[in-house]
């Protein structure tokens, strides 16, 4: 296996992790090697798949959201 090491990650981020761990009953180490196999297994069409299944959820129960992109444009005009 290869080793992979990560330079000037600040220490907030770091605590961060190692809180994560902590719930997880991990090392440091065994956390950040599951967010990155996590990160990679997930598929494009995977997840597309999901955000349907939420919104095709959250249309059953009379939840709609606005269109973001007309938000953003006022956003950027600004």
């Amino acid at each position: 296996m290869a080793n992979v090491l990560i330079r000037d990650v600040s220490d907030e981020v770091v605590n961060q992790f190692k809180s994560i761990a902590k719930k997880h009953n991990r090392s440091l180490q065994q956390e950040l090697k599951a967010v990155l196999e996590n990160t990679v297994s997930r598929s494009s069409s995977d997840i597309f798949r999901k955000a349907a299944e939420i919104r095709k959820r959250l249309r059953k129960k009379n939840i709609f959201f606005s269109d973001s992109v007309q938000l953003l444009r006022k956003d950027r005009a600004r």
